[in-house]
């Protein structure tokens, strides 16, 4: 059974292709990637839901491992590519924290809100009226 194994080992190893996919060279970028791909679909949410400190530690994680992904031997470039993508997403995410926290924009957003209401009252009462002028109308 070893004898087995090894020479299945020595097939995979042979080949450049098989021999990167079966290596933590491949699969740890690919399962890293959830954190990117949450950070991309996160920038879609409301800002008031942005942890500040989180999106800091994830800028620096991200930053760090960029710079570890070029250290090491080989190059692992699918692991800078998963890094670059969560730093430029954790980037947004802090700039969106920033803005609405910080400057103005959950001042903004609730001006905003408030003259919707009074806009989303103005067309009710308008609804009420045309009703009671139909209703009066289908009387006749």
């Amino acid at each position: 059974m070893a004898a087995f194994i090894k020479a299945v080992n020595a097939k995979i190893r042979s080949n450049p292709v098989t021999d990167y996919i079966c290596s933590t060279h491949f699969w740890g970028p690919a399962s890293n990637f959830g954190i990117p791909i949450a950070a991309v679909m996160d920038t879609q949410k409301s800002p008031d839901l942005i942890s500040g400190k989180m999106t800091f530690a994830l800028v620096v994680y991200s930053a760090t491992f960029m710079r570890y992904a070029l250290a090491v031997t080989p190059k692992n470039y699918l692991l800078f590519l998963c890094h670059f993508v969560n730093e430029a997403s954790q980037l947004t995410q802090g700039y969106r924290y920033m803005s609405y926290h910080h400057w103005g924009g959950k001042d903004a957003a609730s001006a905003a809100n408030s003259s919707v209401v009074g806009v989303l009252e103005a067309a009710k009462a308008q609804a009420q009226s045309a009703e009671a002028k139909v209703e009066a109308a289908v009387k006749k």
